[in-house]
Order: C-alpha cells, then sequence, then structure tokens
C-alpha cells in the first residue's frame, strides 16, 4: 500500500471514528441501572458529587482545548502576523493563570469531597420519620447473606426492603475481605472478617436494583451478585410473612454447610435464623469459612441441597 493511500485510509478512519462518536454518546445516556441513575438519596447525593467533580475538571480542560486550537491556528506557517520571540521567558500574567487556575481548581475538588465525606458517612443514619430496618450481611464464597435479625428471617443473594424507608445494614466476611456495593442506591463499602462495618441506604421507589461484590474474591467472583427488591411496605410485611411459613431453619450447622464454597446460587430464604448467628460469625465462634483455593471449586455443595 502507498504512502498516499495509507494516509486516506486514516483520514477516512478518523473521519468515521469522529461521527460515531456522538451516536455512541446518545446510546450511553440512555443507559439506565448504573451510579448515574440512582433510585435513593445516597445515590442521588453520590452521582451529584461526580458531576459536580466532572464540571469543576471542565473548568480547565476545555479552555486547555480550546487554547490550543487557538495556538495552533495563530502560530501556524502561513500566518505573517505572528511574532516569533525566541528570547521570550517570562509572563507574570502568564505564570497568574498557569498556577491560579489548578490552584482554583484544587481548592474547589476538595471542598467537594470535604463536604460529601462527612454528610455521606456510611456510619450516619438518614434522616427520615420512618424506623430504620436492620439488615446483617455476610459475604461467602460465592452468595451473599442478609438477616433480617428484627423479622427473625434470611435470604440469600435476594435482598428485600421497603421503598421509603432507611436501611441500616451491619456488614462482616466470613472469608476473604468483599466489596458490597449496589450502584443505583449508592455508597460502597467493604466487608472484612472479623469486623462489622456499617452502612444506610434507602430506596425512593419500588423497583429491582442490582447489587454486585465489588472485589475480586476468586473463581465464582463472576457470579457473586445479587437483587435489591425495593417493595411496598405492605408488600415488605406479606414477604415476610410469606418466608416465615416456608423453608428451613438457619442455625450454626445449617450455616457451616451454607458456607462452604459454591456460584451461581439461585435466590432462597430461611424461615428462622438463630439469633446470635451474626455475632458468632464476627467474634469467629463460627470459624471462617475455607476461603477460594488457587483452583475453582469443582464439585460444590449448594445451599438448596440442606433445605
Amino acid at each position: 500500500m502507498s504512502s498516499w493511500a495509507a494516509f486516506l485510509l486514516q483520514r477516512r478512519l478518523l473521519l468515521w471514528r469522529v461521527s460515531a462518536a456522538p451516536i455512541i454518546l446518545v446510546s450511553l445516556s440512555d443507559c439506565s441501572g448504573g451510579v448515574l441513575d440512582p433510585q435513593g438519596p445516597i445515590g442521588a447525593a453520590n452521582a451529584k458529587i461526580l458531576l459536580n467533580a466532572l464540571g469543576i475538571m471542565l473548568v480547565i480542560v476545555v479552555p486547555t482545548i480550546i487554547a490550543i486550537l487557538i495556538f495552533a491556528w495563530w502560530f501556524r506557517a502561513s500566518n505573517t502576523r505572528a511574532r516569533y520571540r525566541p528570547d521570550f521567558v517570562y509572563s507574570g500574567g502568564i505564570e497568574t493563570v498557569v498556577w491560579g487556575i489548578p490552584i482554583l481548581v484544587i481548592l474547589f475538588l476538595g471542598g467537594v469531597i470535604w463536604i460529601g465525606s462527612h454528610d455521606l458517612d456510611p456510619f450516619k443514619p438518614i434522616a427520615s420519620p420512618e424506623k430504620p430496618v436492620e439488615v446483617q450481611v455476610v459475604s461467602l464464597d460465592w452468595k451473599w447473606l442478609f438477616i433480617y435479625p428484627e423479622q427473625g428471617v434470611a435470604s440469600v443473594n435476594e435482598l428485600v426492603v421497603p421503598a421509603g424507608v432507611p436501611v441500616h445494614f451491619s456488614l462482616t466476611s466470613a472469608s476473604v475481605m468483599n466489596m458490597f456495593f449496589v450502584p443505583q442506591l449508592g455508597t460502597m463499602i467493604a466487608t472484612m472478617n472479623g469486623m462489622v462495618t456499617q452502612l444506610h441506604l434507602a430506596a425512593d421507589k419500588p423497583g429491582e436494583f442490582y447489587g454486585q461484590s465489588a472485589q475480586y474474591s476468586g473463581g465464582g467472583f463472576s457470579d457473586m451478585n445479587f437483587t435489591v427488591r425495593a417493595v411496598p411496605q405492605d408488600a415488605f410485611a406479606q414477604w415476610v410473612a410469606t418466608t416465615r411459613q416456608s423453608g428451613s431453619a438457619l442455625d450454626r450447622s445449617s450455616y457451616l454447610a451454607l458456607c462452604q464454597q459454591s456460584s451461581n446460587v439461585r435466590p432462597f430464604t430461611y424461615r428462622a435464623v438463630d439469633a446470635g448467628l451474626f455475632n458468632a460469625v464476627v467474634t469467629q465462634q463460627l470459624p471462617p469459612c475455607p476461603g477460594p483455593n488457587i483452583e475453582r471449586a469443582g464439585a460444590t455443595v449448594s445451599p438448596r441441597s440442606e433445605r
């Protein structure tokens, strides 16, 4: 291929990419289910911080791009009006702009982060006339256990909460460190063996949201996700009543069976829960789970077979 043909091919590829960019941006703007589609007060505050930070950074990025284009146009070879100044060394005005704008950007970003880190402290309860629902979360290999201590029930890989009501999570890990994250509700937080972290979230309205493990934890990590179902308060009460009438009880022996490695586990529930189970996991009265091996678990025990 001649150099001229290669040049024409590169130009066509460049034009195609430029013309395709608006289409890609429009398609991305229609995406839902992520951090920019918040469905709760914490998620909305997180999205606001992201957009504010983007706006602040664009204050320096956009003028810089414009300045590059202006400089390239003005100092082109054919412009005889452009002054050639090889002895130019210093300009107080230019130094003020070059240093002042980045300093202001850092100050604004620091302010946004400072305010957000206090307003969105995971330990800080959400202001609401409704009493928060207590949920205890245990990350296992490779599934999620949700215990409702006040209702006395539990579920695996499905979190059901009342819409419009804050939820107070107490989180720990039965195995390696993990990350609990529901993108549309906000705030990713770590789960660690022998420790308890806390998180407050809420869903504004009924809906189903995707939850996931946000930290690699072994061979079954890709299947370690769950569904959050926000339902009206009367539907939540009905779900609790129905759950109490079916399934098995979650005691220490059934927990040890659940603790074994298994992946791609379909959601199921327990009709009753040992009241001290979560505390026993945290204080390691119940031994930590085996943890991920180098090789992915082959014949794993599915918790459904223990029912």
